[in-house]
């Protein structure tokens, strides 16, 4: 049998009560630092998802709105300048 040194023995002890020590703070560490952060982040206004994707939705559709009414203006300025030239040539006749 073999025996045991007390000496070995203890410091096992010690070097195991360490590492349970360690693995302790390291749980109270992330716990603060999650707590940290909801205090930091908690105070600031975000949007969830939904919101966020609703409202670019409505920019999107805004956009095309921009874009056919850019059109339609476009067509209608077109069709005075065609008219303004058609009265300029039928007072030049």
């Amino acid at each position: 049998m073999q025996s045991e040194n007390p000496m070995i023995a203890d410091f096992v002890k010690l070097l195991n009560s360490a590492a349970g020590t360690i693995a302790g703070m390291g749980r109270e560490a992330g716990e603060n630092a999650r707590e940290k952060a909801k205090e930091v982040f908690g105070g600031l206004d975000f949007v969830s998802r939904e919101e966020f994707d609703a409202v670019k939705e409505l920019a999107a559709t805004a956009r095309e709105e921009v874009e056919a009414l850019k059109a339609r203006i476009a067509a209608l300025e077109a069709g005075q300048q065609a008219a303004a030239t058609n009265q300029g040539d039928n007072l030049a006749s």
